[in-house]
């Protein structure tokens, strides 16, 4: 899939939804304007567009308008009006989903996952793969240069959030809560106690896992 395209003039909240969205494993790219968006749209080939319905250049409504015109992608449109009016507007003129303003990031998160499921079905049998370590979410696998890894459960969840992750600092309280789950009450070093038996398993790929201190870890690109 390609990157998530979000379309929204107010600086503070592209920055939020921005953050979040890359913290979770997605690719972005941002746009203020409606003519910045429309442009991004035509070079990137993005999977999703979040899209602002009042912008400085262009309404919404219009840029949604001439989106269809081109392209099924799907668009998740971003407003502060909460007018049934508004919701039935944008979904004739093909919005997949509407959320009103103010929203929480995590409910923006979890719906663009539930858009992006449903309209690319196939991703999710996709293996993730990175030097040599391949992940296969299908049949629950690891491997390391086709050799199987012999993990836990909790260590095959830990090498793929890792790998989908590759690149980015990870802190031990973020690993915790998406591996573990934002219920489990376990310690911190919980993840180290982990982090060691997962390098040893990997052998000599075990220094792909950096140790980025003060923070937490990564998977070195």
């Amino acid at each position: 899939m390609g990157p998530i395209l979000i379309i929204e003039d107010d600086k503070n909240l592209l920055n939020i939804v921005d953050t979040y969205l890359r913290n979770e494993g997605f690719d972005t790219i941002r746009a203020s304007s409606g003519s910045e968006g429309m442009k991004y749209f035509s070079e990137k080939n993005p999977s999703l567009i979040l899209l602002d319905i009042m912008l400085p250049d262009m309404d919404g409504r219009s840029i949604l308008k001439e989106i269809r015109t081109h392209s099924d992608i799907p668009v998740l449109m971003m407003t502060a009006r909460g007018e049934e009016y508004d919701r039935i507007l944008g979904f004739d003129l093909g919005a997949d989903d509407y959320i009103v303003k103010p929203f929480s990031p995590k409910e923006l998160v979890a719906r663009c996952r539930a858009i992006l499921r449903r309209v690319y079905p196939e991703a999710s049998d996709r293996n993730v793969t990175f030097k040599g370590i391949e992940i296969d979410d299908v049949s629950r696998e690891a491997y390391v240069d086709g050799e199987h890894l012999d993990l836990t459960p909790k260590e095959f969840e830990l090498l793929k959030y890792l790998t989908i992750n590759k690149g980015r600092a990870l802190s031990r309280e973020k690993i915790l809560n998406e591996v573990w789950g934002y219920d489990f009450y376990g310690d911190l070093r919980t993840v180290d106690t982990h982090i060691k038996q997962l390098r040893e398993k990997l052998g000599d790929k075990k220094n792909l896992i950096k140790t980025v201190w003060g923070i937490g870890y990564k998977l070195e690109e």
